[in-house]
């Protein structure tokens, strides 16, 4: 039985079976269905983050501190500028793609190609951003050192201003000790990379710089990290256990462990959807330059992986928003 839609003028038909519902090829359905279902998990991660973070805020990482890095530009304070260079990369390749896809449906080969192209260029420079972001995140900028009860302090100048490890803490002298057959180290307690300073040496170069304080990851009522006076910082910094430099699944120097892991995983997913879009995205430019959809006079496929690139774009658009601005 075929589906109608009925007029006041005439009957028309909608679809009587075929393998085009709606007038969409069966291809341009199954990208929809797989957009849909690939939006809910994104939309399951998301919530997560978001119930996360407001059940831990008080000790929530500020993104104006974590993000402050832009290429070749070593020690420049220039929060969220490279992210936002990235954003609008990213956005700008879905408007190449828009040309694409139009320059297919007038059937312009050499149009296809360059837009195809600009987009591949857009998508490689996004994934690299992207990488490189995760390098500074890994590495991390400051340190900070985490206590017996999990908490994270953080070192500042009587300004405010955040003091890295490597500009008061101190090398204390080593003791060795020889390792015989019957008195080895069979393993190890954790397979963390070693710190670059122990906690003594964070600790001893803190006494030797009266300036120094310590910096709690509470939030204040005005959105700030809660600062110890002197005295307090150097009770606190008594009860040290690790010392924290970056970011990992385990420990965290800018705050909450939980805004690290969700970070990896999120972003991790999207940046690999990106880079599943720039290869399908080659794979599609080759075949254009080949000829392969002139000779079938249609640019359908263009049409699709652009469908695919467009929701690559606009999951962007939410986790930027959600991990960077809010």
């Amino acid at each position: 039985m075929e589906a109608t839609v009925t007029t006041a003028n005439n009957e028309e038909k909608t679809w009587g079976g075929g393998n085009e519902p709606l007038r969409a090829s069966y291809g341009k359905m199954m990208m929809w269905f797989f957009i849909v279902s690939d939006a809910l998990t994104f939309s399951g991660f998301l919530a997560a983050y978001g119930f996360s973070r407001f059940k831990f805020i008080e000790t929530w990482p500020l993104a104006d501190e974590v993000f402050t890095h832009f290429p070749f530009m070593h020690g420049v304070d220039a929060p969220m500028y490279y992210v936002a260079l990235m954003t609008f990369i990213l956005i700008f390749s879905s408007v190449t793609m828009v040309l694409a896809v139009d320059a297919g449906h007038q059937l312009k080969k050499t149009k296809v190609a360059i837009y195809m192209f600009l987009t591949i260029i857009g998508g490689l420079i996004f994934v690299g951003s992207q990488a490189w972001e995760w390098k500074n995140f890994i590495k991390g900028e400051f340190g900070a050192v985490e206590t017996s009860g999990g908490s994270l302090l953080q070192f500042v100048d009587k300004d405010g201003k955040r003091v890295a490890l490597a500009d008061f803490a101190v090398k204390l002298p080593e003791q060795r000790e020889a390792l015989t057959r019957s008195h080895g180290t069979w393993f190890t307690e954790s397979a963390e990379a070693p710190a670059t300073y122990s906690v003594a040496e964070v600790q001893a170069g803190f006494a030797a710089n009266p300036d120094l304080l310590i910096r709690t990851e509470q939030l204040t009522a005005k959105k700030k990290k809660t600062i110890l006076t002197r005295e307090e910082s150097i009770a606190r910094l008594g009860t040290a256990k690790y010392v924290v430099e970056g970011a990992n699944l385990t420990r965290n120097e800018y705050g909450s462990k939980l805004f690290a892991d969700f970070f990896f995983f999120i972003t991790g997913f999207h940046g690999f959807h990106v880079f599943s879009g720039v290869i399908i995205n080659i794979i599609i430019f080759f075949n254009v330059l080949l000829g392969t959809y002139e000779k079938r006079r249609s640019y359908e496929m263009v049409e699709k992986v652009g469908l695919y690139w467009h929701f690559v774009d606009l999951v962007w658009v939410f986790v930027f928003t959600v991990f960077y601005l809010v």
